[in-house]
């Protein structure tokens, strides 16, 4: 029995250059979700769920527009979070990262992913393909925890908007991570969302 976990994150969004915390997808996001959607539209998918997040929603929405046998449900579990803060192993380069993080935010993203982990990456009793549409940080440390990396390296494990990550939970066995960030359904005009020193 398997269970497949597809991430993907949302898509790109309008003006996100101005550090607006959330907002409607740009034109070149919505691109992007019809083509994660038309990549996965031949999985038999099981059940689907979003983050609440209006980026992700809108996502979500186009997504399962072309997938008519599917309902995506909001997740609290699935909002863009800070996973966890610096510990003493976490590299020093980061240290700038957390500059204008709370102690209240770290805190309340740490509940969030344990319980998130605890929800989705189970074992199913039989096979499951699940969707989640959710943020680049929850993706990086669901990547981090099937990898049992240290707490701090969800840092600089990137996904590109719309780019797609799987894994896989086995009951007998620990998680494997299947693909990360595969953009092969992407044309290069809509790679976008990672850093500019990553190369897409």
């Amino acid at each position: 029995m398997s269970h497949y976990i597809y991430l993907v994150r949302h898509g790109e969004q309008q003006d996100a250059e101005y550090g607006l915390p959330d907002g409607p997808l740009s034109p070149r996001g919505k691109r992007q979700a019809e083509a994660i959607a038309s990549r996965l539209s031949g999985v038999p998918f099981t059940g689907a769920w979003h983050s609440p997040l209006q980026r992700a929603e809108e996502t979500a929405r186009i997504m399962t527009e072309r997938m008519p046998s599917l309902e995506s449900q909001p997740s609290a579990l699935l909002y863009d979070c800070y996973p966890s803060g610096p510990t003493a192993d976490t590299p020093h380069a980061f240290e700038s990262f957390f500059g204008g993080v709370t102690a209240a935010q770290i805190e309340a993203g740490e509940a969030q992913m344990q319980d998130a982990v605890s929800e989705f990456l189970s074992p199913a009793r039989g096979d499951r393909h699940d969707l989640l549409i959710t943020h680049n940080f929850v993706i990086g440390y669901f990547v981090r925890e099937v990898l049992d990396a240290p707490k701090w390296r969800w840092l600089g494990v990137n996904q590109a908007n719309c780019g797609l990550t799987i894994i896989r939970v086995r009951s007998a066995k620990p998680p494997v991570l299947v693909v990360h960030n595969d953009l092969g359904h992407l044309p290069a005009e809509l790679r976008t969302g990672l850093p500019l020193d990553q190369p897409y």
